[in-house]
């Protein structure tokens, strides 16, 4: 295959971004602990990076167009590994939150640009098989990381998990020059200097109230004042894109109703994902007391067999369209999702396992086909803004689900702690088991294993019920998935013939 040399070069760069985000979740209490700082401070490190990467991802369609793809991909590759030598040497909790800015550029640009990329080197008729193997770098990546991360973390030095990317950069780089085809910038395009400040700000604004809302307090003044400003950029974005001739990011895209929908699906995927993802380590390590490496090791099967069911999947794409994968995948997803409701504090590793599994079965069967499926219909002249859009949207909904599940949780931990206080025993009271010493001090320690226990209890059926929420979404995607398009990609589909500026006409293949 022609396309093959360059697609392995580009799962490079897209596994490298994406597994950084999740490899630096394991090392925060590490880091912490060398550096100091209270809990929310030492959390700035996945912030600051999950907010430089919603303002940069707006603007790299702009700048592959300026600059050219392959170049563009390059120097971000670089820069990438030039931050992560930088967030290795950090001296203190500051100057690492800094260096984790820096770092975030490169890897806000480096999944958009790959994926603009991946469709102009791909003929049509092979989007599926293509994607698939792409796809590898985008969900084996966020399950590796803490394998991979909790060991460097606890046998090794947690600056490791960044100075493995210096390596990988410059490698990757250095192939990039030799085998991926010259894409040329195109001249004279304007930067949208008023589009890019109210869409950047608004993610911005909605990604740090999403990050923050837990330690803030949801209804707080911050969060909703943020939210209130999210909403008031991103409405007058849309204003301001319909309006330019040159849009940063040109919202016509949206009028393609397949790629809409597979936009949504996208939400529900990231949304499943991340949750699990956040959730079944959280159990294993607070409820379990297993160390992080050994957490990590329960994610890693799910990893593999996505990793074997998303190429075939692909190929399956390639000849039936997204539709039945799709509906098949996120039924399958669901049923896994919802087995996980019967969690207990004392549920094995092993059980845990096979539910992902089955539940990473069901990812790996739908998520290339949604991904594909909504593309294929976009003219190759907003490629870059179609991928820009993903991105954004894999970004959003997977901090804006976890956020969702994050307050479900806490409010279902409340009242049902609540409730089970209100069955303890009445003389059962802190005060009269642990204020006095001697022959009480059984007592006190029976209390505490009792409150301990109850704690625990709380936390597990909290979290089944978010397990259950999960799968009712997921049941509710697979019904929409129905509605994707049947049938094989033509070569050369209508819908990639160049629209109008206007965007007067109606968008062919959005049905």
């Amino acid at each position: 295959m022609g396309w093959g040399l360059p697609l392995g070069v580009l799962i490079v760069g897209t596994f490298m971004s994406i597994l950084d985000i999740s490899i630096v979740n394991v090392a925060i209490p590490t880091v912490q602990n060398e550096f100091g700082g209270t809990t929310d401070e030492v959390q700035w490190v996945i912030t600051a990076y999950a907010l430089t990467e919603g303002v940069v991802v707006p603007v790299t369609a702009w700048l592959g167009d300026r600059l050219g793809l392959n170049r563009l991909y390059n120097l971000a590759l670089l820069a990438f590994a030039a931050g992560s030598v930088l967030c290795g040497l950090a001296w203190d909790l500051n100057s690492l939150v800094i260096f984790r800015v820096v770092q975030a550029v490169p890897g806000g640009i480096l999944p958009v640009v790959t994926l603009s990329i991946l469709y102009r080197i791909v003929p049509r008729d092979r989007f599926g098989v293509a994607m698939g193997l792409y796809g590898l770098g985008v969900v084996f990546a966020p399950a590796v990381g803490p394998t991979l991360g909790g060991y460097l973390v606890e046998y090794v030095d947690w600056r490791l998990i960044f100075f493995i990317n210096v390596p990988v950069g410059i490698l990757g780089a250095v192939a990039a020059a030799m085998v991926l085809p010259r894409f040329p910038g195109v001249a004279g395009r304007r930067f949208d200097v008023l589009g890019f400040l109210t869409v950047a700000g608004g993610l911005f604004a909605l990604l740090l109230a999403m990050s923050k809302g837990e330690s803030w307090g949801w209804s707080s003044y911050r969060v909703l004042g943020l939210v209130t400003v999210s909403v008031l950029s991103l409405a007058l974005f849309v204003v301001v894109e319909l309006e330019v001739a040159d849009p940063i990011l040109d919202i016509r895209v949206f009028r393609y109703r397949a790629f809409t929908h597979s936009l949504a699906l996208v939400a529900v995927l990231m949304f499943v994902m991340y949750g699990v993802l956040f959730y079944i380590p959280l159990f294993l390590q607070q409820v379990q007391g297993r160390g992080a490496f050994e957490a990590g090791l329960t994610l890693l099967p799910q990893a593999l067999v996505m990793a074997v069911v998303m190429p075939i999947s692909g190929r399956v794409y390639d000849r039936i369209g997204p539709r039945w994968p799709a509906a098949i995948g996120l039924t399958v997803t669901a049923a896994g999702t919802y087995a996980m409701r019967t969690m207990t504090i004392d549920t094995s590793r092993e059980q845990i396992i096979w539910w992902m599994v089955v539940q990473g079965v069901g990812l790996g069967i739908a998520m290339m086909p949604i991904f594909t499926g909504g593309i294929a219909v976009i003219p190759m002249s907003r490629v870059n803004t179609a991928s820009a859009f993903n991105n954004v949207v894999q970004r959003v909904s997977g901090a804006l689900g976890l956020a969702v599940l994050t307050a479900i949780f806490t409010i279902q931990r409340a009242q049902q702690s609540a409730g089970r206080a209100a069955l303890l025993p009445a003389n059962t009271t802190p005060s009269t088991t642990t204020l006095h010493l001697g022959p009480t001090a059984p007592d006190g320690a029976a209390l505490y294993a009792t409150y301990r226990m109850t704690g625990l209890q709380v936390f597990v059926t909290a979290m089944d019920d978010l397990f259950l929420i999960v799968a009712a979404l997921s049941g509710l995607g697979a019904l929409s998935a129905l509605l994707l398009r049947s049938g094989p990609t033509p070569a050369t589909p209508a819908g990639f013939a160049k629209l109008g500026d206007d965007g007067a006409d109606t968008p062919p293949g959005s049905t």
